[in-house]
């Protein structure tokens, strides 16, 4: 037995796997030709090419941890929408509030008593007096990136060498090889060169944060406290610290991306750890699946922003959209954090999760193999290379798109689903001990069929 892959090998596997993808999806395949001639791509969307068969499954149904897709397949879903199934598809405290709100209007643009319950939680939950909503995090972080630079009248913002923060465009900058900023690869049509906006580092890197920040042409760091579209990348001991103290040295603000990170508890990496942010975004999972954000921001932050407040503009300022907050929107967040995204929740799933990363590190472990397995709440994600990466660059130079594609592939055609950017695996409260047992036998067998 031998820890070394054989790419020949691999290919040939994944050949196998692709014949057998296409002949127990019929279905989903006629549905794909079918949707090609008026989606582009035969998706809804762009990215959605990337999942691991040659087309799409196409999904019957969803409940709980589990789906079913038009040709009866059933599998245990690990990716639960990237994040923004997270609670569980159709969790029956937001279906039942769903359907109490569709028969009283859906959008008014006017508020309702529920947005003060939910603005209530929000401040306990993440310690954070003020907030407003958004429909996505995408936009929740350009409204606060829009507040911190009109406050500041600062022209920049820094971000980290391949973070994730949605369609944002002043952070899709990364590093070259030698650590020179350049537009992130494939990054499509940009409206300008993010280098006129945006600076970047690596993440962990003091030295490079201080540098950035002492020119104070920086209105805000946007970070998520622990990095999660690369692999899980922790913060390492005093890093927070040091963020917070060299971002008020400098007059920069913080913002908190608790979009994926709210996998760390009900009140995400910041409550967990303490974090004390002037903005914090999340959005994905906050309604059970409906589209829904939010975005916070200090008593400080409220006061500088409404005295710069035009109000006789503010609905052409850019921040805000005309069904944010809406009526339907709201009562599904409101019965998601009080019913569903609760302290029980998160005790079952992380230490459901617990188990899941057991049995990976057990397989890996086994066969002897160079790779890890980083956790981070009720997510984690295993990373073919032998030590934890620091930051982004070290991450993304691991990555290796075939054996991706090929784990995931063997997994979907045993009735398991992943999250197709990266091997990351989401547990639920709905997620069962046996599924977890399913899932390290499959990878077992994934990995004995490359190693064995």
């Amino acid at each position: 037995m031998s820890n070394t892959l054989d790419r020949n090998k691999l290919t040939q596997l994944l050949q196998q796997e692709e014949q057998l993808f296409h002949k127990t999806h019929p279905k989903s395949y006629e549905l794909y030709q079918r949707a090609r001639k008026s989606l582009h791509g035969g998706v809804p969307m762009l990215w959605m090419i990337r999942w691991a068969g040659s087309f799409p499954v196409f999904v019957k149904e969803a409940k709980g941890a589990r789906f079913t897709d038009v040709d009866g397949n059933s599998y245990i879903d690990f990716c639960l929408g990237d994040t923004g199934a997270m609670t569980g598809h159709s969790p029956d405290a937001t279906i039942e509030a769903i359907n109490e709100q569709i028969q009283k209007g859906i959008t008014l643009m006017l508020p309702y008593e529920d947005v003060i319950w939910v603005g209530e939680e929000l401040q306990r939950r993440f310690g954070l007096p003020y907030w407003q909503f958004a429909l996505t995090a995408t936009d929740a972080n350009r409204f606060a990136l829009r507040m911190a630079r009109l406050i500041t009248g600062r022209p920049k913002i820094l971000v980290f060498n391949y973070c994730y923060h949605g369609s944002v465009d002043e952070t899709f900058i990364s590093l070259d090889e030698e650590g020179t900023p350049i537009p992130r690869p494939n990054n499509m049509g940009p409206q300008i060169d993010p280098r006129l906006t945006s600076k970047v580092i690596e993440f962990n890197d003091v030295a490079a944060l201080e540098t950035a920040l002492s020119a104070r042409d920086v209105a805000a760091v946007l970070a998520e406290p622990a990095m999660t579209n690369i692999g899980i990348i922790h913060p390492e001991p005093g890093y927070h610290d040091a963020l917070r103290e060299l971002t008020r040295k400098y007059g920069t603000y913080l913002i908190i991306d608790e979009t994926h990170t709210i996998c760390a508890g009900p009140g995400g990496y910041t409550a967990s750890f303490g974090l004390q942010p002037d903005f914090l975004t999340i959005g994905k999972p906050l309604a059970g699946g409906v589209p829904a954000a939010v975005y916070g921001f200090t008593e400080e932050v409220s006061r500088a922003f409404a005295a710069k407040l035009a109000i006789n503009d503010a609905d052409v300022g850019g921040i805000g959209g005309t069904l944010a907050g809406n009526a339907l929107s709201v009562a599904a967040m409101k019965a998601t954090l009080q019913n569903v995204l609760t302290e029980d929740f998160y005790k079952k799933a992380i230490a459901l999760q617990e188990k899941f990363t057991a049995g990976v590190e057990g397989v890996i472990k086994e066969f002897n193999l160079p790779w890890i397995v980083k956790r981070l709440g009720n997510r984690s994600e295993y990373w073919f290379r032998p030590t934890p990466p620091r930051n982004g660059g070290e991450a993304h130079a691991a990555v290796d798109p075939e054996l991706d594609r090929y784990m995931h592939l063997f997994a979907l055609n045993r009735g398991i689903l992943m999250t197709p950017f990266h091997n990351m695996a989401l547990i639920s409260a709905d997620t069962t001990e046996a599924d977890v047992d399913y899932h390290t036998k499959v990878f077992r067998e994934a990995v004995a069929s490359l190693f064995g």
